[in-house]
C-alpha cells in the first residue's frame, strides 16, 4: 500500500480520532485546536485523504525536545508506519537539535523506541505526570 508522509499535523478531528483508535489518552477537539500548530515539527501519514499515523515534536527548539503523539491506526499497525514516523522525527532532530539538547519521550511500548536508541533513564531519572 502507498502512503503519503506530510510534515504537518493532522486536523484536530483526525488527531482526536487517531489517538482514540490507537488507545492513547483522549484529548478534546478544542484542546487539539489550541495545541496543533504549536509543535516544532509534525508528521502525518495519509492513506488517501485519511490520517492513519502521526507524531510530533514539542519543545523550545534549543534545549529540550519531546517526542509526543506517536500513533498508528490499529488497522495499519505492522506495516512499518510507526517506524517511518520515527525516522522523520529523528531526521528533524538530527538536522535541528543542538548536540546538548535533551530529547525525551514517554513510552507506552518501550521496546519500539529502544530500536531508535532510546532507553529507560530510571533510576537516575523518573518520568512523572500530573493528572487534571
Amino acid at each position: 500500500m502507498s502512503y503519503e508522509i506530510e510534515t504537518e499535523p493532522p486536523t484536530p478531528a483526525e488527531f482526536v480520532s487517531l489517538r482514540r483508535a490507537a488507545g492513547l489518552n483522549p484529548h478534546t477537539e478544542a484542546a487539539a485546536r489550541r495545541g496543533l500548530g504549536n509543535e516544532l515539527f509534525a508528521v502525518t501519514v495519509r492513506d488517501g485523504e485519511r490520517a492513519v499515523g502521526m507524531g510530533r515534536i514539542v519543545g523550545d527548539g534549543a534545549t529540550v525536545y519531546q517526542i509526543v503523539d506517536i500513533a498508528v491506526h490499529p488497522n495499519r499497525q505492522g506495516e512499518g508506519l510507526g517506524r517511518r514516523v520515527m525516522e522523520e522525527l529523528l531526521a528533524y532532530l538530527d538536522e535541528n537539535a543542538p548536540e546538548t539538547a535533551y530529547v525525551n519521550l514517554i513510552a507506552n511500548v518501550p521496546e519500539f523506541y529502544e530500536r531508535f536508541g532510546f532507553e529507560a533513564c530510571a533510576p537516575e531519572l523518573v518520568g512523572m505526570d500530573r493528572q487534571g
